[in-house]
């Protein structure tokens, strides 16, 4: 094989309670990559899209993921790699893990699967890092896998599939941009010890609705009193879509990664695409343009589409 073309899934992290450790792949929307291997030690990008990111590989997600593959084989080995965005950078929906995740498993089906996906989560955190400053994997890891993952431990890498109930999945994006570093930086460095507790009553409810199939115990437990207070200054309308769309049967969602795009987790596609339409009122009455999906959980990570 010398030619790969793969779909790299749309990703929400955190999965509103579980920042940096839950994380859950979408049906849509998804990115574009062709991945040519060559015979020279150099990787060169070219994007097909209009977001005008870098092509010098070591400021580009894809990039430096590819740096990092060609560092451990060795030799004189490269890649050419084309680029079709179409998770909008800045997004919330794990723009950059698709980019990063899409060139690791191409990069592997190429290479005849020599790696295991752990390794390939390892070689997409170099993106992610490039992205946001910090190694995490919360979407990098669903993307790959596909379905809801939990991320025990990022030192040494443990990561845990959990079931994933059948739910719809209804997304908005405002076009505006948080950029995942910005929406760092504002968070509280400690947190209460009550507040602590609380989380983890919410995430180990949440894992262990995921595992029942249990969407009551998953809608309760799609609470965050750490982060989300903080995050949600920056997403106007926020508190009214929550309030309105869990009104409108909605199991609950939240922020999608640092925003500013917002999810919310349904049981049926009525009331998701209830949810979508009180969205787009409030960003319509807000004067803020934005994209709406209402998709599902993806059980497919990153996929290949066709071969040469």
């Amino acid at each position: 094989m010398k030619e790969v073309v793969v779909k790299c899934p749309a990703t929400v992290a955190n999965l509103v309670c579980g920042f940096d450790i839950l994380g859950m792949a979408l049906k849509e929307p998804y990115d574009i990559m062709k991945l040519k291997l060559i015979d020279e030690p150099k990787v060169v990008i070219t994007n097909k899209d209009d977001y005008n990111l870098p092509t010098e590989a070591e400021k580009n997600v894809a990039g430096v993921v590819l740096l990092s593959i060609m560092e451990k084989l060795g030799g004189n080995i490269g890649f050419e790699v084309e680029i079709e965005k179409q998770i909008k950078p800045g997004s919330g929906l794990g723009s950059s893990a698709a980019s990063a995740a899409g060139a690791a498993v191409a990069a592997n089906l190429l290479l005849d699967n020599r790696f295991t996906k752990d390794e390939l989560v390892q070689f997409a955190m170099n993106g992610e890092k490039l992205a946001s400053g910090v190694k995490h994997a919360d979407n990098i890891t669903p993307c790959i896998t596909g379905g809801v993952t939990l991320i025990r431990s990022i030192h040494p890498l443990d990561i845990v599939p959990l079931n994933s109930p059948s739910l719809f999945v209804t997304v908005v994006h405002p076009q505006i941009e948080v950029k995942t570093s910005d929406a760092r930086q504002i968070l509280r460095k400690e947190v209460l010890l009550k507040d602590a507790i609380k989380q983890w009553g919410n995430i180990a409810g949440l894992v262990a609705g995921f595992e029942k199939g249990d969407t009551d115990l998953i809608g309760r437990s799609l609470e965050d009193v750490i982060i989300e207070p903080v995050r949600s200054i920056l997403i106007p309308g926020f508190d009214e879509i929550k309030t309105r769309s869990k009104e409108a049967g909605a199991l609950g969602g939240g922020i999608s990664g640092s925003g500013p795009s917002i999810f919310m987790l349904s049981t049926n596609e009525a009331t998701a695409k209830s949810v979508e339409a009180i969205m787009q009122e409030v960003f319509q009455r807000l004067g803020i343009d934005y994209k709406t999906y209402v998709t599902s959980i993806a059980q497919e990570g990153v996929s290949e589409i066709s071969t040469k």
